[in-house]
């Protein structure tokens, strides 16, 4: 079938639908649109026999939906209706939570159902990673469905009368606001997760208005309720009633006197406003039983170890990257023979953090900073010669992030995750040594292909073009044990010994071909003019990402987006066909 996507933004569930839509050998066309007027002229532009509104804000308008086909996903069960269903069943400690694909009409979210799934609702999950999780996993059930049900042309979907309506408002912030001195601590977090990534929870903060975002218990630290009483690693932790929470990112809200502000580490948002609380790391490998936030921890089984690691957004900044680096030399440190690197659930790494670098005085400085840091990182996967190094892709991953998992010996991926590796939408040459992982991957042809067409990629095509190794078809929630198991059979079924010994002479022997620093000096060189140069689209691309506006170019990347042609593609017991 042709089909136009239209969507409020071209975000993570968008990018996979479009994915796997075309893996399924449909011609999919995608519109970024603000308002009625642009649905209208993107249907105008993109002929279709389906239109599809992944993510999408405004209504369709009636004269859109009177002449064509037009189906809505609706990140609610059937019968529940409104602009905050996820926010809305997170706060209210919903535990079955579902997707409906309906049909587009007057009153919104009570069409005719085409396909639904149902999901359960992880305990203690935020709202973004639910919304890249289970939500996604959901959501591509239900439209693949619908538009088979479509295609037959044989099927009707089914009216919502006789259903239990819950039709709820927009979560306004007066709903959402943390009352420090009464809440506990699990209402307090259950507030934070349903508006971790968006739009976070208006707060009073040290003698400014702040958005909250995200939200982590902590079993030991206490203090006066709301007051911050710790750091640790960018986030700080404010005390409750009964216990604390930390709070990894602060967003400034806007003023009469000031524009809203970006979304940072908390403690680089507040900045001189922080009082002089200590610095609190938490132990690299925790004991059992503790409830307490790090974004980098480490645990072993037998002869496998795992560096997990979880960023907000996927964003790695210098410090980041420094702290990781740090972590994984321990690790390599460690009596094991496998090394699994990547975290439990969604993101795997999305490359430099735009955001810190945004704020930054010298915004070309620290770019020039994070990205030697991320190759210093990826340096030191290339360089293990001594464990076979695993990338455990759990959620998705971008530039520099997706480079990073390709420095690794094998590349174990969810199926859910979608991975977008290329830098072009920044105006980037990109580094990470991927002018050496990515064509010995895929080959020159490919490599070029992916870098220049920038379209995101289903896990199951990353698999039948050779850029990951291994599809792990889990749940979110269930991705890491289902990794542990496959790391320890690996151990058990692999002569690991002989592995790690030919692993190393080809390194040795890649090493006379061409340095590992002959390519980080070319990529580097590339990127360092870019960083300098004002003029360099990357930094009009780099403001207009950080600040939610529409990318210069954004129309003519859509466009050339709609008018790729993939063969399908067919995944069976993890292998393609």
């Amino acid at each position: 079938m042709r089909i136009l996507l239209v969507a409020s933004a071209f975000n993570s569930l968008t990018q996979r639908v479009f994915a796997e839509l075309g893996d399924h050998g449909h011609t999919v066309a995608v519109a970024v649109v603000t308002g009625e007027e642009d649905v209208r002229a993107a249907v105008r532009r993109h002929p279709a026999d389906l239109v599809l509104a992944p993510m999408l804000r405004t209504a369709v308008p009636r004269d859109v939906w009177s002449r064509h086909t037009c189906l809505v996903v609706h990140p609610g069960p059937p019968g529940d209706r409104g602009p905050s269903s996820l926010d809305r069943a997170l706060l209210d400690g919903e535990t079955q939570w579902g997707v409906t694909v309906l049909q587009a009409e007057e009153e919104m979210d009570a069409g005719a159902v085409w396909a639904d799934a149902a999901f359960a609702v992880p305990d203690g999950a935020g709202k973004s990673d639910l919304y890249r999780g289970e939500v996604a996993d959901a959501a591509v059930q239900a439209v693949l469905q619908a538009v088979e049900r479509c295609a037959s042309g044989r099927w009707t979907p089914r009216r919502q009368d006789g259903l239990p309506v819950r039709a709820r408002p927009y979560l306004k912030q007066e709903e959402r606001r943390i009352d420090w001195q009464n809440m506990p601590t699990e209402a307090v977090l259950r507030t934070l997760r349903a508006a971790d990534s968006q739009p976070g929870v208006r707060d009073e903060l040290l003698g400014g208005a702040w958005f909250l975002h995200g939200g982590h218990a902590e079993d030991r630290l206490r203090g006066r309720p709301g007051a911050v009483v710790a750091t640790r690693a960018g986030a700080i932790c404010r005390a409750t009633v009964d216990g604390a929470v930390w709070i990894p990112e602060l967003r400034r809200c806007r003023t009469e006197f000031a524009p809203a502000g970006i979304k940072l580490p908390a403690t680089l948002a507040l900045g001189e406003r922080l009082p002089p609380v200590p610095e609190t790391p938490a132990p690299l490998e925790p004991p059992p039983g503790r409830r307490t936030w790090s974004d980098i921890r480490y645990t072993e089984s037998g002869a496998v170890g795992f560096l997990r690691f979880r960023f907000p957004g996927g964003a790695m900044s210098t410090g980041q990257c420094r702290r990781l680096l740090h972590a994984y030399r321990h690790a390599c440190r460690r009596p094991t023979a496998v090394l699994v690197l990547g975290g439990e659930r969604d993101f795997f790494s999305n490359g430099i953090h735009l955001n810190v670098i945004e704020a930054a005085a010298d915004p070309a400085a620290e770019s020039w900073a994070n990205i030697n840091a991320m190759d210093d990182l990826a340096e030191a996967v290339l360089t293990t010669t001594d464990r076979i190094v695993v990338a455990a892709v759990a959620g998705n991953a971008a530039a520099g992030g997706a480079m990073l998992a390709l420095a690794a010996d094998e590349v174990w991926c969810r199926e859910g995750a979608v991975l977008n590796p290329h830098y072009r939408l920044m105006g980037l040459y990109g580094s990470e040594y991927w002018t050496c992982t990515l064509p010995r991957r895929v080959g020159a042809e490919q490599a070029a292909a992916l870098t220049e067409q920038a379209a995101p990629v289903s896990a199951a095509r990353a698999l039948a073009i050779g850029l990951v190794d291994r599809l792990v078809p889990s749940a979110p929630g269930e991705f890491a044990a289902a990794v542990a198991r496959m790391a320890g059979e690996l151990t058990r079924r692999t002569d690991v010994s002989a592995r790690i010994a030919a692993k190393k002479a080809a390194r040795e022997r890649d090493e006379q071909i061409r340095p590992l620093a002959a390519y980080r000096t070319a990529e580097l060189r590339r990127m360092q003019a870019t960083f300098d140069a004002p003029d360099a689209p990357y930094h009009a691309l780099r403001s207009a990402f950080v600040r939610k506006r529409p990318a210069p170019d954004a129309d003519e990347r859509l466009d050339r987006l709609s008018q790729l042609r993939r063969r399908p593609v067919r995944v069976a017991a993890g292998r393609p066909l």
